[in-house]
């Protein structure tokens, strides 16, 4: 963990910095005492926002975290998008020159040309943003019918619906959380299932908005499970399991149930128990050893990494999340390319998948390229 969070650190500083040095020299054409003033105070908000929200979040006004974690998230979605441009202005300018495309007025104003590109690109990301936090705020149901090749005793369907990847705390909040849970309701499901990532790494400000309590409205026929996310891990998995167990959730960590004997619900802890403890998660035949294999089985793994042992397990359904389908593009292609299913529905032999984008977001409340999405599973067993 150490070592990610100094990785993280030196590639955060160095891009920051880089962007910076960029901007600076964009605007040296205006030799304005103020506007450099300005700029200065508004890149080093932007860029400590969030460090500063994670590191004295306890110390300071719960408003107030919210507010720089919010702001800190933007500034990382905003990083993604400034260097992409910067690649295609440095491009552009690169086949330009080798070719002789620009006019010599062009070639001859440098500087404001600069100071241009940098206005365009601090319009063409607010508006990115701008849509991408629209986007977030409004979850999608993707509806997806499959047939289950076992039978489940007195019962030919069973209506599932699942939400991963919430991370409640100082971004995701009631609002988000309220909307999630009414639309979750109107679906009226059997069976309601939270595959990790309920919350983000720090539980305080979920605490102390009562966030946990929005999961009492929840009344599905067959009762409502989750597993823990690497998330959970990351902000201390015992309390996190401890608070939202008090709503009526039941974590399934490395077990199964039988619910009334019609079909099997089972839970694989993260795999960041791996690395977060001295333990190791139990392989998937442990899990299920003990249960009927004539039943239905259901599994939620966070991670999408061992789709091989749910199928060579005779798992019937599994779901997972943590991928967010990149959250932003074009970070989808490299989860598609980390990922055998990066997101959506997938059938290996008789095995069935669907990976979620999630319901909530990390970091940045921007989506890009994808939508937030609650999943309604409706199984039809022979």
């Amino acid at each position: 963990m150490v070592i990610f969070l100094s990785v993280f650190f030196i590639i955060f500083s160095l891009i920051s910095y880089y962007l910076f040095i960029r901007g600076w020299q964009s605007i040296a054409v205006v030799n304005v005492a103020w506007v450099k003033t300005l700029y200065i105070s508004v890149f080093v908000v932007f860029s400590f926002s969030y460090l500063i929200a994670r590191m004295f979040g306890k110390q300071m006004p719960l408003a107030v975290g919210d507010t720089l974690a919010l702001i800190g998230g933007f500034w990382f979605a905003a990083m993604l998008y400034f260097i992409l441009l910067s690649l295609f202005f440095d491009l552009s300018r690169f086949i330009g020159n080798s070719f002789n495309l620009f006019p010599q007025a062009l070639i001859n104003n440098l500087p404001w040309v600069k100071l241009i590109a940098l206005l365009l690109a601090v319009s063409v990301t607010t508006a990115l943003l701008i849509y991408g936090y629209i986007n977030t705020m409004n979850p999608r149901i993707s509806e997806v019918e499959i047939k289950i090749n076992k039978k489940a005793e007195g019962m030919e369907k069973l209506h599932v619906v699942f939400a991963s990847d919430i991370h409640l705390g100082h971004v995701v909040g009631r609002k988000s959380i309220n909307k999630i849970i009414t639309k979750i309701n109107e679906l009226k499901p059997d069976l309601v299932l939270f595959p990790g990532d309920v919350v983000d790494e720090e539980l305080y400000p979920v605490t102390q908005k009562k966030l946990g309590e929005a999961f009492k409205k929840l009344r599905p026929i067959y009762g409502v499970y989750a597993v823990t996310g690497n998330h959970e891990y990351i902000g201390g998995v015992k309390a996190a399991v401890d608070y939202l167990s008090q709503f009526g959730i039941t974590f399934l960590r490395d077990e199964a149930v039988n619910i009334n004997d019609k079909f099997i619900v089972a839970g694989r802890e993260d795999i960041s128990l791996n690395s977060f403890t001295t333990e190791k998660r139990k392989s998937l035949s442990e899990i299920l050893a003990n249960v009927d294999a004539k039943l239905p089985v259901i599994l939620m793994d966070h991670q999408p990494i061992s789709l091989s042992e749910a199928v060579e397990n005779d798992v019937d359904l599994q779901v997972s999340g943590h991928t967010h389908n990149g959250q932003m593009w074009p970070l989808n292609y490299i989860t598609e390319k980390v990922f055998k299913l990066s997101w959506g529905y997938l059938q290996i032999e008789n095995s069935h998948f669907y990976v979620s984008s999630g319901a909530g977001t990390w970091g940045p409340r921007v989506r890009i390229g994808n939508h937030p999405e609650i999943v309604s599973l409706k199984l039809n067993f022979n």
